[in-house]
C-alpha cells in the first residue's frame, strides 16, 4: 500500500471546509452546518451512516427539491429529474436510461474513447513539456465522449461546453447570466431532439426519443433526461480525471509504480475514486419523520447531506484509510452513491479513467508536475472539485 499525499487532495467548498474543521468532523459522525443559502443542514461524515441515508426511504430526495426545503446551494436538479424522483416514477425513468447504458453499449464506446485519448496525447507530445493536461486532455476528452454518447454534432462542441459548465456553477457567474445560459442549453437540447426525431442516429438521445414515442417518457421528461445526463457525465468526469492525475503526479513514486506494474491500475483507480472524489458531497435529502442518526436525531423536515470526502476515509470502514491499496478493500466507496440513486454512469466513468491513465502511463512514463510555481490551480465556484490548470513535464 502507498500513502497518498494529503496536502494536495483539495478542499471542500470554502464555507463547508471551515465549518467541518471547526466542528471536528473527523471525530464526530454527524455535524451541523450553515449553507450559503442561509439554511441549516446535517453533514454526515460516518461511512455506515452515509450508506444508511443513501438507501433509507425516510430520507427523501423528492422532498429536498421542494421550494421550502433547506438548500445547500442553487445547483439542484429540477423536481422532474430522475435524480429528484422516488418510488414508481423514479423506477420508470431509471429503466429507460438503464437501457441506454447497458454494459454492451458502454463497452462499445471503448474504441472511440481510445481514439480520442490518443488524439489528445499526440497533441500533448507535439506541444511539448509545460503543457496543460486540463486544457489539452481532461476537459476535451469527457466532452467528446459525452457528445458521442448523446449524438451532439462535433461542430456544436465548443458552445456546448460553455453551456454545460454552468450546470455546476455555484458562484462563478451572476444569477442572470446563469439563467440565460441554462435557457440557451435547454433550447439547444429541444432543437437537437427534434432533429434526431427526424433523422434517428445510433446514440443515447435517439434511444430515449424512441422511449418517449412509445409512451415511456413525456416530452418534458425527455428534455430533462438529456440535461441530467449532461450534469452527471461532464464536469464530474473532468474533475475526476484531473484529481486522479494530480494525486499520482504529486507522489511520483506512485506514478512510477503503475508504469512498472500496470496490473495495479484497476485497483488504484478504485482507491483514487475513494480518496479524491470530484463530487465532495451528495445531494440533499430531507427526513420525512424523526430519525436517530448516530449521535443526533434528525427531525422531520430537516435536511442531511453526505460528505463523501469524510465517509470514504472513515477508519472504521477502511483500514489505513489514507493509503492506496490497489489489491482491493472489503468496503465499497460511496463516490458513485449507494441505493436506488446510485450513478448509472459509473461504468462509463471507470472506463474513461482506465483508458486515459493506461495510455498516459505507457506514452509518458517520465511524466511529472511542472516546476512552474503555478503548475496546479484549483477550480473555484463549482459544485464539484477539480483543477483549472495542471502543467506537466517529461
Amino acid at each position: 500500500m502507498r500513502h497518498l499525499s494529503a496536502g494536495r487532495l483539495g478542499p471542500l467548498p470554502d464555507f463547508l471546509g471551515r465549518q467541518v474543521a471547526e466542528a471536528g468532523a473527523l471525530e464526530r459522525d454527524v455535524v451541523p452546518i450553515d449553507t450559503p443559502a442561509g439554511d441549516k443542514l446535517w453533514l454526515v461524515c460516518d461511512y455506515a451512516l452515509a450508506r444508511q441515508v443513501l438507501s433509507d426511504k425516510r430520507f427523501s430526495r423528492a422532498e429536498a427539491v421542494k421550494p421550502q426545503a433547506p438548500k445547500l446551494n442553487d445547483a439542484q436538479p429540477v423536481p422532474n429529474s430522475m435524480m429528484s424522483m422516488e418510488g414508481p416514477e423514479h423506477s420508470r425513468l431509471r429503466r429507460v436510461v438503464t437501457k441506454a447504458f447497458t454494459s454492451g453499449r458502454v463497452n462499445a464506446l471503448a474504441p472511440a474513447i481510445e481514439q480520442l485519448t490518443d488524439h489528445y496525447l499526440d497533441a500533448l507530445e507535439t506541444a511539448g513539456p509545460g503543457s496543460d493536461l486540463i486544457e489539452g486532455l481532461t476537459t476535451p476528452l469527457p466532452l467528446g465522449v459525452l457528445c458521442s454518447l448523446l449524438g451532439v454534432p462535433p461542430e456544436d462542441t465548443p458552445r456546448f461546453r460553455d453551456w454545460v459548465e454552468v450546470l455546476f456553477d455555484i458562484s462563478a457567474s451572476a444569477p442572470r447570466e446563469k439563467a440565460r445560459r441554462r435557457l440557451e442549453l435547454a433550447d439547444y437540447m429541444s432543437e437537437l431532439i427534434d432533429r434526431k426525431r427526424r433523422e434517428p442516429q445510433p446514440d443515447v438521445l435517439t434511444t430515449m426519443i424512441g422511449a418517449q414515442e412509445r409512451g415511456e417518457l413525456s416530452q418534458g421528461e425527455l428534455l430533462t433526461m438529456g440535461l441530467t445526463l449532461l450534469m452527471a457525465g461532464y464536469e464530474t468526469v473532468v474533475g475526476q480525471l484531473s484529481l486522479s492525475l494530480l494525486a499520482l503526479l504529486d507522489d511520483r513514486a506512485a506514478y512510477q509504480e503503475l508504469v512498472d506494474e500496470p496490473g495495479l491500475l484497476t485497483g488504484t483507480i478504485e482507491e483514487l475514486l475513494r480518496l479524491t472524489p470530484s463530487t465532495p458531497i451528495s445531494f440533499n435529502r430531507v427526513a420525512v419523520e424523526p430519525v436517530q442518526l448516530g449521535s443526533v436525531t434528525v427531525q422531520a423536515g430537516e435536511a442531511v447531506v453526505i460528505s463523501l470526502l469524510h465517509s470514504n476515509r472513515d477508519g472504521k470502514a477502511f483500514a489505513d484509510p489514507e493509503l492506496i491499496d490497489p489489491h482491493g478493500r472489503e468496503a465499497t466507496h460511496l463516490t458513485f452513491g449507494h441505493g436506488v440513486h446510485r450513478c448509472l454512469g459509473a461504468q462509463l466513468g471507470r472506463l474513461e479513467l482506465q483508458i486515459v491513465l493506461s495510455r498516459l502511463l505507457r506514452r509518458f512514463p517520465g511524466l511529472r508536475l511542472s516546476s512552474d510555481p503555478a503548475a496546479v490551480v484549483w477550480k473555484d465556484g463549482l459544485g464539484t472539485r477539480g483543477l483549472s490548470r495542471l502543467l506537466v513535464e517529461w
